[in-house]
């Protein structure tokens, strides 16, 4: 039996039973990886003998009596987390020797869980793109379409998947790092809450590891079922010891309703800033029509929902804030002179860009007291409604495109052509407020693409989601696997 597709559900049932070892499961990943990962290009960092030791000591717990989440599970982890004795680049060529002293926390929690990791995937150059690629490790390519890009920033994470490399991995997420791949490749994705996974370890090869999180910014779990990704986050979640950890233990709320016929959803396939693609549309359609078939009450509007022109504005300001935060000083001076120079009346996205590049104190401060009514009108919203249905990215995964300046790339939608970085508006949506957020794959697009979609939930109601996940998976069919030349 081949079990390179099986959920880590699955395959830890079929442990339990003895009707496979660990060691038999990462031989079996370990080869295909070897056979397939030439043209794909997802495991930039391979951990092979470590993983085969792993695995025989899975083995040996298991004979023991043991039975943890993850014992005998092979995954794959993001080249951005620290892991000890391998390299963390975020693509970067000048820290490609650099070697951390220990494991990002949540290398430690997969590890403490039992399960046996890979390797390493693929991402962009200090994960700032919606592709994967960089100089250390080239480029990571779509395993349903080699010449399009498996998105990013944890593009290497979603194709692994997507290619039956290990069953779970891990990524991360600021402008839809963790939807965008799944939605490219055709798997699952949790976004989790603003804070609800420790991210100590996910940091560039420059910064020290400490216990601090970057505003927006999380770390989640990515797989190919719903219910593996509520198997991955409760190994996950949970404050890092060494701050909130002294004193508090994470309790998740029970998913608000068990069956879909209870759910209360608004679903959204229109934006002010960008339009939805022909296909992603037909995406978003399937789920509401499952939605209804299910009983679901399913609204097109709704006036509690927050401004989305206002969320976009406020998401992009933050987001470039972070980014500007680092520039050198010159660079900062030169953006600032052409900042004063903006018309006070010009609300582009462009123009939020730079303003927030080179805003002050002052001006995040005002940005985040903005995001603070916004998440008072997600509260008032969530009070009648229990999720929105929404696109991840306005079309499925697009051909790679490395041109050096992404402000001026090009988005083609339905023939025509938008700016490359608005398509961000949909991630920030879920972003700017931190509120959970779990990529759901739809199907597959006339073209042969896979298409998905994001269901945003309340926040800190992580299962809630991911729970409407779970039951549309039963409608929409899931995931599934590309076909390979040669075979399935």
């Amino acid at each position: 039996m081949e079990w390179s597709f099986q959920s880590a559900e699955e395959l830890t049932t079929a442990l339990r039973a003895g009707e496979v070892t660990s060691t038999e499961l990462t031989d079996e990943a370990i080869a295909r990886i070897e056979r397939d990962d030439e043209a794909i290009n997802a495991i930039c960092v391979p951990d092979f003998d470590r993983a085969r030791a792993a695995a025989r000591d899975a083995d040996r717990a298991r004979a023991r009596g043991e039975d943890r989440p993850l014992l005998g599970i092979p995954v794959t982890v993001k080249e951005s987390y620290d892991m000890a004795g391998l390299p963390t680049t975020w693509g970067m060529p000048q820290h490609r020797d650099f070697l951390p002293a220990e494991d990002a926390v949540q290398v430690s929690r997969l590890k403490s869980a039992g399960a046996v990791v890979l390797g390493k995937t693929n991402v962009p150059l200090g994960l700032q793109d919606v592709q994967s690629f960089n100089e250390v490790y080239g480029t990571t390519n779509n395993p349903w379409d080699q010449g399009r890009t498996p998105g990013g920033s944890s593009g290497g994470s979603a194709a692994a998947l997507a290619a039956g490399f290990g069953a779970l991995s891990i990524g991360s997420d600021i402008g839809g790092s963790l939807r965008t791949p799944a939605h490219f490749c055709g798997v699952y994705a949790h976004k989790p809450t603003l804070e609800l996974v420790a991210p100590r370890g996910s940091v560039p090869p420059t910064v020290p590891a400490w216990p601090a999180a970057l505003d927006l910014a999380v770390v989640g779990p990515m797989a190919r079922t719903a219910r593996d990704l509520t198997l991955l986050l409760d190994v996950m979640a949970g404050p890092d010891p060494l701050t909130l950890g002294v004193a508090y233990e994470l309790r998740l709320p029970p998913a608000r309703h068990e069956r879909l016929g209870d759910f209360r959803v608004l679903v959204l396939d229109e934006h002010p800033f960008i339009p939805t693609g022909t296909a992603v549309r037909a995406g978003v359609q399937r789920v509401a029509d499952a939605l209804a078939d299910g009983g679901a009450r399913v609204e097109r509007h709704s006036p509690l929902l927050p401004s989305l022109s206002e969320s976009a504005m406020v998401y992009t300001q933050l987001l470039f804030a972070g980014v500007g935060a680092r520039f050198p000083a010159e660079t900062y001076e030169q953006l600032r002179g052409l900042a004063a120079g903006l018309s006070a009346d010009d609300r582009s996205l462009d123009t939020a860009r730079l303003r927030g590049l080179v805003s002050s104190h002052r001006d995040w401060v005002e940005a985040n007291n903005r995001r603070e009514l916004h998440r008072q009108g997600w509260r008032q919203f969530f009070a009648e409604f229990d999720a929105v249905v929404c696109p991840i990215t306005p079309t499925p995964a697009f051909p790679h495109d490395h041109a050096p300046d992404s402000l001026t790339r090009r988005l083609d939608i339905d023939g025509v052509e938008y700016p490359y970085l608005d398509q961000l508006v949909w991630a920030g949506l879920a972003t700017m407020p931190g509120l959970p957020a779990t990529a759901v794959p739809t199907g597959l697009s006339p073209e042969g693409l896979p298409v998905g979609v994001q269901l945003i939930g309340p926040m800190f109601e992580d299962r809630t989601p991911l729970r409407l996940a779970e039951l549309l998976e039963r409608e929409l069919g899931g995931f599934q696997a590309p076909k390979r030349e040669g075979g399935s």
